[in-house]
């Protein structure tokens, strides 16, 4: 099949039900629960048989890391200082105990 000629190859394939289309993309990214695959200069194709749609994707794979901590910006810290009426640190203290969940924090340290 690898020398075979790619009409062919296409008529073989609308014949069996197999409709092949190449999709233009820029970046694949995939989500997973403790990382991101990165795909850039992607090939992507979409095949469709059997009643189903599969995706075949190839390119240059970047793995990153997941961070487990909550980004906590100066803006969540501010406003836990005004609505719990405590200073930074506090604050701050009590948004990291909290995982960055804001009103779990104020909520906190107002107990």
């Amino acid at each position: 099949m690898m020398g075979m000629n790619p009409r062919k190859m296409q008529a073989m394939m609308k014949k069996m039900g197999i409709a092949q289309v190449e999709i233009e993309a820029t970046e694949v990214i995939i989500k997973c629960p403790d990382k991101e695959i990165v795909i850039t200069n992607p090939a992507v194709a979409k095949v469709k048989a059997m009643g189903s749609e599969q995706f075949t994707i190839s390119g240059d794979i970047q793995e990153k890391e997941l961070s487990s901590e909550a980004e906590i910006t100066e803006e969540d810290i501010k406003t836990v200082m005004e609505q719990a009426n405590v200073d930074e640190d506090k604050a701050k203290e009590a948004l990291e105990a909290a995982e960055g969940d804001i009103a779990k924090a104020i909520m906190d340290l107002q107990s």
